[in-house]
């Protein structure tokens, strides 16, 4: 298929901003897309030519990206330079460079989906001496065959910079137009289909597979989508909640458990092979060799995963370390025997959703803790099942929350004894109570260089909160408090390397970081998209082991600022 088709249906996607509008334009590209190409197509309509567990980037910088531009256009860096400070968009400066570019070449090719795709795969495979040189040539010989539109998407892609409203939502549902519906399909009968798609989707977690088993085998063959050991699956969230006695007056008994304040860690167990993975999807097995062996050691069966929260521990107190502290061993990639001692860890487990080949996500919640139970073997303070009190107690169970406290942990979770393994956030399933006010998980999509001492800091951040069917980040305050001057330092240092325009003082960065924000109240505000801002908002944790799709949603803003002046 030729790139220019994928350019084009783009192109149509900006145009309209109806979400209905949208689904119908990409399940019209889906259905007319090879089987084979359709994997490839699915991703790169989200932005992407990764499925996001494979943690490959692709590594490009807006400096480098200019460069590319410049030798496949003939222009001078400084040039494009320009036309970037005028545009704040490369994607726009690539377009129009081509559109008056100075040099033809006859090295030029037809642009086609596996082309562009394979290309850009590549990018994140090149390492070591002339690594720079060689990435950069790959970027502009798609530069050198592209049209002008096709040039814009192709720099913008490369940049995680698409920005053409084609969210998970859009995406899944076009995937159930184009494949799924008959002309006479009911509306229930849709219903079951998206609820179908979301299904797979969350044990393959991948629409670009998704959508090529719901072309070649429909329905049914999604209904029989299986766990694969080494990939990670979709996780149960917990509801926030305001007291333990709204959630008994709803159930009765109910398993009370403490929430730790750690990070939570998919284990994938295949023989003597262990995968590890965040609530990201992140792989971090290579970070946490202590906690491999502990799994090898103390996980009984042949195959199975297992889900659990892994804390760091100050090994003179016992307490939980800071999350913050545990995420310097998430991210480190080197010195890993070092990060060992300074920061061992410990593993609570607190789910088991695989065992021997079978799928456990239908068992009530009573009977996967019983599974769990039989098929591990414990070390005490180092591999262990989480702490749980079943009751239908109120004082037992507050008890228990406030022993929880005292720990050091974050509150607790509140587990309904019959519910199956529901994947994401539902009532009805599972909830979390914690002492704290409600805070908002946000990301930060601009910043401002500081004054004085602190011009060479980025002091000053713009949040923004996530449409989730168009995928669109909506602007709802800006944070310049809470942060140490070594935070300040740190966040500097991540956000430069996301640095995607910068105008005079401010700049605008890749929607990457996600922080945990407190406030003192919303306000409704004509000043940023959300339609909200927030009154003295500052920073509480930067929430490393959260991506931006977890970012929260314009319907929680909405709905903190209603529940504002309540109980609770």
């Amino acid at each position: 298929m030729d790139y220019s088709i994928l350019a084009g249906t783009y192109e149509r996607l900006e145009a309209v901003p109806s979400k209905l509008k949208k689904t119908d334009i990409l399940a019209e590209l889906f259905s007319r897309t090879p089987t084979e190409e359709i994997p490839k197509v699915v991703l790169l309509c989200q932005g992407i030519v990764f499925s996001k567990y494979k943690m490959m980037e692709l590594g490009i910088a807006a400096q480098m990206m200019t460069r590319a531009i410049a030798k496949a256009t003939g222009f001078k860096p400084s040039d494009v330079e320009e036309k970037f400070k005028k545009t704040g968009d490369l994607g726009l400066s690539a377009e129009e460079c081509i559109k008056s570019r100075k040099q033809m070449s006859l090295l030029r090719k037809k642009l086609t989906i596996d082309f562009v795709f394979n290309n850009l795969q590549k990018l994140a495979t090149i390492t070591g001496e002339g690594s720079q040189e060689r990435k950069l040539n790959l970027i502009a010989e798609l530069i050198i065959s592209a049209q002008p539109k096709e040039a814009m998407y192709i720099v913008r892609t490369v940049l995680e910079e698409l920005r053409v409203g084609a969210a998970e939502g859009i995406i899944r549902d076009a995937v159930v137009n184009a494949f799924l519906l008959k002309k006479e399909t009911s509306k229930e009968e849709k219903e079951k289909a998206i609820a179908t798609v979301e299904y797979a989707w969350n044990i393959v977690s991948d629409f670009g597979e998704i959508a090529r088993i719901a072309k070649e085998k429909g329905i049914n063959g999604l209904k029989k989508v299986k766990v694969e050991i080494g990939k990670p699956i979709q996780v149960m969230l917990g509801e926030k909640v305001e007291n333990i006695k709204l959630v008994l007056d709803d159930f009765g008994k109910i398993a009370t458990e403490k929430k730790y304040d750690g990070a939570r860690i998919q284990v994938h167990k295949k023989n003597d092979k262990i995968w590890l993975f965040t609530r990201r999807e992140e792989e971090v097995t290579k970070q946490f060799p202590d906690l491999v062996e502990l799994c090898k050691k103390c996980l009984k069966p042949k195959e199975c995963i297992v889900e659990g929260e892994m804390l760091g521990i100050n090994l003179k107190t016992n307490f939980p370390l800071p999350f913050q502290v545990l995420s310097q061993r998430i991210h480190r990639k080197y010195d890993i025997e070092q990060m060992i001692k300074k920061i061992p860890i410990q593993m609570n487990l607190f789910d088991a959703v695989f065992l021997e080949g079978k799928m456990l996500f239908d068992k009530p919640f009573k009977e996967r803790r019983k599974i769990l139970e039989k098929i591990v073997k414990i070390i005490p303070n180092k591999f262990q099942l989480a702490e749980q009190l079943i009751t239908d107690d109120l004082k037992k169970a507050e008890e228990f929350y406030k022993k929880a406290l005292a720990d050091k942990q974050e509150g607790v979770m509140i587990k309904v004894l019959d519910s199956p393994y529901v994947f994401g956030r539902h009532v009805g399933t599972m909830y979390k109570v914690k002492p704290i006010m409600e805070t908002l998980d946000l990301l930060i999509v601009g910043a401002t260089w500081g004054e004085g001492a602190r011009a060479t800091w980025l002091t000053s951040y713009v949040l923004a909160c996530r449409d989730p069917d168009t995928g669109d980040l909506l602007e709802c305050g800006m944070m310049s408090t809470g942060l140490t001057e070594e935070e300040y330092k740190q966040m500097t240092s991540t956000l430069k390397s996301l640095i995607i325009s910068e105008k005079g003082k401010t700049v605008k960065v890749k929607p990457k970081i996600v922080v945990e924000v407190a406030y003192q109240e919303i306000q409704k505000s004509p000043n940023y998209e959300s339609g909200f801002a927030l009154r003295f908002p500052a920073l509480k944790n930067i929430r490393f082991e959260k991506g931006p799709e977890e970012a929260d949603t314009i319907e929680r803003v909405t709905e903190l600022f209603k529940s504002q002046g309540k109980v609770g």
